[in-house]
């Protein structure tokens, strides 16, 4: 595979903040031609264009911005439309681990030098089809994470309450006891600490309940979108809406990954090489987009806890060879992320 450098003329590399955006010309054997600083804000955009247009006129130019989907955005929005070539450059190393120092030229710099060797170059993640569903998913985060720190107060304030508050409630679901907690009343007459507790408990219980409608809702939309934009993916089992969804933003668009195998590496089920000796056997691998090993891991769970018959046989087949559930699950992501792949990229978005 040839390096960027066999391709090209010339790399400007973008380091990206909320107000500035810098960026650094260099020419195909990685010397400094120039370096600018711009407002992030469109009309900055356009000026960093003309700019590069005019110190590398009819030039081969690749962009390398930093922060494609946060910082850089605008501006990669405004390089597609103009029909610019852009990878996604890697995340700096530690400004300690740095002996020159950092700069924001110096980081600009350093993007386009560490683009420019690389045999292999990130594609930035496209807005439109895939950016509704990150969205949603962004959102389900934040409220999960908000629902469970209530839960988990709601639970320590049941835990300590009177045994004429906490007994009725001990054996119930979390569902029936916020239903449950969520028309208590504070009676007048009762000591101060449980008419607050009361009303905390209330106030908690009515504050879980509206979470969950969120998502609810938040899963009924993400249905709708995969179901307009991949329905296939849902045919599947084991793949419900959000899996789905998770997929679809880490796959981004046909031709984002190189490969079936560049997408198991995305998602981290490519198999890493743990060998000694006479042993020989793979690992693992702790890298990758975590969310898309996350919605790999829960297909792959679903089919080995619900009898789909395919993944019953190859557990069979590969208990029989000695391999632990973590060598298998292992495999069976891999496979899966395989065939998926196969299938997004088959399917129109």
């Amino acid at each position: 595979m040839n390096m960027l450098a066999e391709t090209v003329d010339a790399v400007i590399g973008v380091d990206t903040h909320t107000d500035t955006h810098t960026a650094c010309l260099v020419d195909r054997v990685g010397r400094e031609i120039a370096s600018t600083t711009v407002e992030a804000t469109p009309d900055g955009y356009a000026g960093l264009l003309a700019w590069a247009t005019q110190l590398a006129p009819g030039l081969q130019l690749v962009w390398a911005v930093e922060g494609c989907r946060s910082h850089g955005a605008g501006l990669l929005r405004v390089l597609i439309a103009a029909g610019q070539q852009v990878v996604e450059a890697g995340r700096p190393r530690r400004a300690s681990r740095r002996p020159g120092g950092k700069s924001d030229p110096a980081d600009a710099q350093l993007a386009a030098r560490n683009v420019l060797g690389a045999k292999r170059h990130a594609q930035p993640r496209r807005d439109g089809d895939r950016e509704a569903p990150r969205i949603l998913l962004v959102a389900r985060d934040h409220v999960n994470t908000t629902r469970t720190a209530a839960v988990n107060l709601f639970k320590s304030l049941l835990l300590t309450a009177p045994d004429v508050l906490r007994e009725p409630l001990r054996r119930l679901s979390t569902p029936r006891q916020t239903a449950a907690c969520a028309v208590l009343r504070a009676n007048p007459r009762e000591p101060m600490e449980d008419r607050v507790r009361r009303q905390t408990l209330r106030s908690l219980a009515q504050r879980i309940r509206l979470l969950d409608k969120e998502i609810r809702a938040n899963e009924r939309q993400l249905r709708d979108l995969v179901e307009a934009v991949m329905p296939a993916l849902l045919d599947e089992p084991g793949i419900g809406p959000v899996s789905a969804a998770h997929l679809i933003v880490a796959w981004s668009h046909p031709g984002r990954c190189r490969s079936e195998a560049a997408f198991a590496a995305l998602a981290g089920v490519s198999p890493l090489e743990a060998s000694s000796g006479r042993i020989t056997r793979h690992r693992l691998n702790p890298f990758g987009d975590r969310s898309l090993n996350r919605a790999l891991h829960t297909i792959v769970n679903w089919r080995m806890i619900h009898g789909h018959e395919p993944t019953q046989h190859y557990l069979v087949r590969r208990r029989g060879q000695q391999k632990s559930d973590n060598e298998i699950r292992r495999c069976l992501k891999r496979y899966t992320a395989r065939h998926l792949f196969r299938l997004m990229e088959r399917t129109d978005i």
